[in-house]
C-alpha cells in the first residue's frame, strides 16, 4: 500500500494552526509585462510545493486572464499574522490572495483587511464543505476567507498500553479521567502540548468546549467580549491539566513541550497516549521506512477520537487549518476571488491533501480511493474536522490567547482558582487596563 513520503521537513508543521511544513513554495511566473494580463500574488504559507502547483494549474486554465507568482510567508502563525498586518495595515495592493490562519480570520476581516466574498461566491466556495471548518472563515455572518485546508486534533495510543491497562480509547465514552488512570497504572506518559505557546491554548479550548463551556461570551463583540472560564467546563479543564502536569504521567518537558517533543515522547519508551495532529501517522512510517523508527513501534500505534472531558458529552477535537482571502486593496479582487475558486476547487484540495498530508475542508475528499489507500483513519480525520471546536472567534484573538495561556502557565500550576485569574486579568487585558 501507497503511503506519504516526507523529505526534509515535510512532516514539521508549525500548528497553531494548522501546520505548515517548512518548505517554501517556488515562484511561479514573472510580473506581466505592459498591456498583458495582471500577475496575482498570493501570499501562501510554506509548504512542498503544493499550493504553487495549485496556482499555476488555475493560471493555465484562466485561458491568460491572469498569472500567478507566490510569495512565502513565515512557516510559523504568528510570524504569517505580524507580515500580513503589516502590509495590510499600510494598503498594500500587491496583496491579492493572502493565506489566512483560521484563529486570525476574524481580526482580519474586523479590520477591513479582506474583501468579502459575494453571496453566490461563498455559495460556490463552500459547497460541500465541512462546517466547522467554513465557520472559521466567515465574520458577521459573512465569508471573508475560504477553507483552503483543515486539520483536527486525535487520540493517539500505544495499543500495547491500552490493552495491558485495560481500556479502549476507541470507545465512544473514552475520558480525560480514563486515560489519565490508565497513564498512571502502566508507568507510562501523556503527550501534550504544554508550552507558552498556541499549542496550550488549543489544548485548553478544547477541554472547555468538550466540557460543554466556552472561552469567551459573545466573541463577536470585540472588547466586550465577556470572558467565561469560570464555569464548570472551565474548573473541569483545569481539574485536567493540573492532575496531569502534577502526575507521574506528565512528560518531564511537558510545561515546555510542542507537537514534535510530545511526538517523539511519545515514540518512546515511555510512550502511552497523545493528543496530536493527524500527521503522526504518516511521519512514523516515514521514520521507519528511514530506518530511524523501529517498525513495531509504528504497528504498536492506534488512533481514537480526542477523548471525552464528560462521558456523556461528546469531544470537541481541536480544530485547526488555514483560509484563503482577497486582500481588501487588490487591484484585481474579482480576478483574485476567481483564483480562490479554482484553486480551492474538490479534486485540487483532494490531491494537496495526498501530496502535502494536510486535510481536506471537503466531506467527498475522505471518500477518494487514494486518499482512503493513504489513510486508514481517514473517516475518523474528516468526523474530527466535522465535529472539531474552532478557538474564539474574535478579532482580539491574540490578546484573549495571550492572557490565558500566560494565567495557566505552568501547568502544574493549574488549580481551581485558575479559571477566575484567568477570566479576571483577560476582562483587564481587552479593556487596555493591563497588558501582556
Amino acid at each position: 500500500m501507497k503511503r506519504i513520503q516526507f523529505g526534509p521537513g515535510r512532516w514539521r508543521r508549525a500548528i497553531t494552526l494548522a501546520g505548515a511544513p517548512l518548505v517554501a513554495a517556488a515562484l511561479l511566473s514573472g510580473c506581466g509585462t505592459s498591456g498583458g494580463p495582471p500577475t496575482l500574488t498570493w501570499y501562501a504559507m510554506p509548504d512542498n510545493g503544493g499550493a504553487a502547483t495549485r496556482a499555476q494549474q488555475c493560471a493555465n486554465a484562466s485561458g491568460g486572464a491572469y498569472k500567478v507568482d507566490i510569495e512565502t510567508l513565515p512557516a510559523n502563525a504568528t510570524g504569517q499574522r505580524e507580515q500580513m498586518v503589516r502590509r495590510l495595515a499600510a494598503r498594500d495592493s500587491s496583496i491579492d490572495v493572502v493565506s489566512v490562519d483560521v484563529v486570525f480570520t476574524a481580526e482580519f476581516a474586523n479590520a477591513g483587511f479582506l474583501r468579502p466574498f459575494t453571496a453566490e461566491e461563498s455559495g460556490r466556495l463552500t459547497q460541500g464543505m465541512l462546517p466547522a471548518p467554513v465557520k472559521t472563515g466567515m465574520w458577521d455572518d459573512t465569508l471573508y476567507a475560504a477553507p483552503f485546508k483543515s486539520n483536527a486534533q486525535l487520540l493517539w495510543f500505544r495499543k500495547s498500553v491500552a490493552e495491558a491497562a485495560g481500556v479502549d480509547p476507541t470507545s465512544e465514552s473514552f475520558t480525560w479521567d480514563e486515560m489519565l488512570k490508565a497513564a498512571v497504572s502502566q508507568g507510562k506518559q501523556i503527550g501534550e502540548q504544554g508550552a507558552r505557546y498556541e499549542g496550550y491554548m488549543v489544548w485548553i479550548n478544547a477541554l472547555v468546549l468538550s466540557g460543554g463551556g466556552k472561552v469567551l461570551q459573545n466573541a463577536e463583540a470585540g472588547r466586550d467580549a465577556t470572558p467565561v472560564l469560570n464555569s464548570p467546563a472551565g474548573l473541569k479543564a483545569a481539574e485536567i491539566i493540573g492532575n496531569l502536569a502534577r502526575s507521574s504521567a506528565a512528560a518531564p518537558d511537558l510545561s515546555n513541550a510542542q507537537e514534535e517533543n510530545a511526538r517523539a515522547s511519545f515514540q518512546a519508551g515511555q510512550g502511552g497516549f497523545m493528543l496530536n495532529w493527524p500527521y503522526v501517522l504518516a511521519a512514523a512510517r516515514g521514520a521507519a521506512e528511514a530506518g530511524t523508527l523501529d517498525q513495531a513501534v509504528v504497528d504498536d500505534i492506534g488512533w481514537a477520537r480526542y477523548p471525552r472531558v464528560l462521558p456523556d458529552q461528546p469531544s470537541a477535537p481541536p480544530l485547526g487549518g488555514a483560509n484563503l482571502g482577497v486582500g481588501a486593496y487588490s487591484r484585481h479582487s474579482d480576478l483574485a476571488a476567481q483564483l480562490i475558486e479554482c484553486v480551492n476547487a474538490l479534486p485540487k484540495a483532494t490531491q494537496y491533501m495526498l501530496d502535502e498530508g494536510e486535510p481536506s475542508p471537503y466531506a467527498a475528499s475522505y471518500d477518494d480511493p487514494d486518499v482512503r489507500a493513504e489513510y486508514d483513519n481517514a473517516d475518523l480525520i474528516r468526523e474530527s474536522i466535522a465535529e472539531a471546536g474552532p478557538r474564539p472567534l474574535t478579532p482580539f484573538y491574540v490578546d484573549v490567547a495571550g492572557a490565558i495561556t500566560q494565567t495557566w502557565h505552568p501547568p502544574a500550576s493549574v488549580n481551581a482558582e485558575t479559571p477566575e485569574k484567568s477570566d479576571q486579568f483577560v476582562a483587564d487585558v481587552l479593556a487596555g487596563r493591563r497588558l501582556l
